[in-house]
């Protein structure tokens, strides 16, 4: 039993409530940070507390690291998936904004460590990234995709701080697509498709790493000694072709130029909120080198790209079955 207390910000979340309970079931004290209460409070441990705090309020996140004293930050909270209506601003404001409230109150409050979820979009999508990308390699997170300028803008901030502030230990976890039985993003959208769309001359390959396997990154990180920036991904990649072919749909394949002319008018139309951004999305998606996770973190991941794919189809299947029957049950 260790007397270590963390602070996770946005803990309700689907990667939240992970972290959370891998850092509860190892003995820490857990403050779970969130703009709600979650809908099942019992904790039969009492190892969690949850407070309602919001990342963009300055005064209020530093009233909750002030109140509980955390040793370290566990800073989750930020927008992955945007809804129709959310503005670039707002996005700013969580992401961007909410992690300097964030370092800031914990250097504030002579918190020890920090732990930030960033992801391999801070590296960016470009047709010149190594293949696979290594944490030493230049993060460029793209302009013109706003969670990828977020991720990167992020990380030069605490890259700053590391220099005016060495005290505060801190540690970066670049994830990958996260997958788990109950994961609803982007990604997972493309299977609600017929077609799954292929940019000419690109097989768009997929780093995907489990939920569990990333809680378990988040734990050590919180409760191992090594400082860093690491990859977290599963091992190889999956290509939409090879998604195609598992989930038993055709693949649409369109040169990136037409594509790009197709998004501009849907977007102008009204016909779609995504750009021609997205192409580069599809395109050039980074693959992360796992090793210095694994090496130096000491994570020893259970799943690789492919298994953790197959893991979410067998969940999705078994939800599709049980709602079928419910559904029978109820006509």
């Amino acid at each position: 039993m260790t007397s270590l207390t963390a602070l996770v910000t946005g803990g309700n979340g689907f990667l939240g409530s992970a972290v959370v309970a891998a850092l509860s079931s190892r003995g820490v004290r857990v403050i779970s940070a969130d703009l709600h209460e979650p809908a099942d409070l019992h904790d039969p441990t009492d190892a969690v507390t949850h407070v309602i705090a919001d990342v963009r309020d300055r005064r209020r996140t530093a009233e909750v690291v002030g109140t509980h004293r955390p040793d370290v930050i566990v800073h989750l909270a930020s927008i992955v998936n945007p809804g129709r209506d959310t503005t670039a601003e707002q996005e700013y404001a969580v992401d961007v904004e909410g992690a300097r409230n964030v370092v800031d109150a914990a250097l504030t409050y002579g918190v020890r460590r920090l732990v930030v979820a960033s992801s391999g979009a801070a590296y960016g999508y470009h047709a010149d990234n190594p293949v696979p990308l290594t944490e030493d390699d230049p993060i460029r997170g793209n302009d013109e995709f706003t969670y990828s300028r977020h991720k990167r803008l992020v990380e030069e901030m605490l890259a700053a701080t590391r220099v005016e502030h060495p005290q505060l230990e801190q540690v970066i976890l670049r994830i990958g697509t996260i997958l788990g039985e109950t994961v609803r993003n982007q990604i997972t959208a493309l299977l609600d498709r017929e077609r799954l769309l292929v940019v000419a001359g690109s097989d768009s390959p997929f780093v995907f790493v489990w939920h569990t396997d990333v809680a378990a990154a988040f734990a050590e990180a919180v409760l191992g000694p090594v400082t860093g920036i690491f990859n977290v991904a599963g091992d190889g990649v999956v290509t939409v072709p090879e998604i195609a072919a598992m989930t038993n749909r055709k693949t649409l394949t369109v040169p990136a130029a037409v594509l790009k002319f197709a998004l501009r008018i849907g977007r102008a139309l009204g016909l779609t909120e995504h750009g021609p951004e997205r192409v580069g999305f599809l395109q050039y998606r980074p693959v992360l080198d796992n090793r210095r996770l694994r090496e130096e973190l000491g994570v020893p991941l259970r799943y690789t790209s492919r298994e953790a794919f197959e893991a979410y189809l067998r969940a999705r299947a078994e939800q599709d079955s049980a709602g079928a029957e419910r559904r029978s049950l109820e006509a």
